[in-house]
């Protein structure tokens, strides 16, 4: 019990928020066929002015509660997912939740150890981020969001996402910029061995990736010798390694928080992630 206590702490004033449910929205992928289901968590404050937005794309479990027994919807999120979705929306943020798998047939995701056996739609390389830039174009055409002040944020798959979308040839964007993408990126724990970023990779906007040192999904030292590399093409990326930390360290089961590096690393990577964007969206 101490140990959960500060991360209590840090997520008491979204506990409240847990009542209501996100909104439910559509709007159709950049891959001009799959109609895409989404969950927007509405900033707290500063309603009637415009406020900056963060797309968030779930990991390879999908956007669901494993114990969602088949309802898929704004009632069954995961816990993560709603935590992070408040803990933005308290500091004046949408967020935009977007589910990839469910629409294409997936909703219940995909185990660990799967990845060579799920299939090309649902890519991280060439169709994920088709919905992240659906997302920041729907975004864009809502007259409460700041349309120069929107960014990504993934976990695992999703950040593996994150990482494609805001490379220098991305799907779905013709000439990268601040200006016509995201403004910054987050990538949790992503798998840095794909073939989409492994040739000179540059980073059209700034991007923080978060490892845990133990993760045992991925490879924190294949990411960091990737992040050495693309930094030395100009990449702009910052690498945030915590040790002892797993994968998915920021789950909020007490299973998964009761290791005092995934709690750590948790804290810190909230308020990690709550500077980079206040620097990058809100200024």
């Amino acid at each position: 019990m101490k140990i959960l206590f500060t991360l209590t702490a840090v997520l008491t004033f979204v506990s409240a928020a847990h009542g209501a449910p996100p909104e439910t929205v559509h709007f159709q992928s950049l891959d001009g066929k799959t109609m895409l289901v989404a969950y927007l968590f509405h900033p707290e404050s500063g309603r009637g002015e415009k406020a900056p937005a963060i797309v968030m794309l779930h990991g390879r479990a999908g956007p669901y509660s494993s114990l969602a027994k088949g309802v898929y919807d704004a009632n069954t999120l995961s816990k993560r997912h709603k935590e992070w979705g408040d803990f933005w929306a308290a500091r004046g943020y949408f967020a935009l939740l977007v589910d990839s798998f469910g629409p294409r047939g997936f909703p219940e995701g995909f185990a660990r150890g799967s990845y060579d056996e799920r299939p090309a739609e649902v890519s991280e390389q060439t169709v994920r981020p088709l919905d992240a830039y659906a997302a920041l174009k729907f975004l864009r055409g809502r007259r409460n969001v700041n349309p120069e002040a929107i960014g990504v944020q993934g976990w695992s798959n999703g950040a593996m996402t994150v990482l494609v979308t805001m490379g220098s040839n991305p799907p779905g964007l013709a000439e990268p910029s601040t200006s016509s993408g995201f403004r910054a990126g987050l990538a949790e724990y992503p798998g840095c061995g794909i073939d989409a970023i492994k040739e000179d990779y540059r980073n059209y906007a700034p991007l923080v990736m978060m490892l845990g040192s133990a993760d045992e999904e991925v490879s924190p030292e294949r990411c960091q010798k990737w992040a050495a590399k693309a930094k030395k093409s100009g990449s702009e990326i910052q690498v945030i390694l915590y040790e002892g930390a797993e994968h998915n360290f920021d789950d909020p089961s007490a299973k998964k928080q009761a290791n005092p590096a995934n709690h750590k690393a948790t804290e810190d990577a909230m308020r990690q992630a709550e500077d980079f964007f206040s620097q990058h969206l809100k200024q």
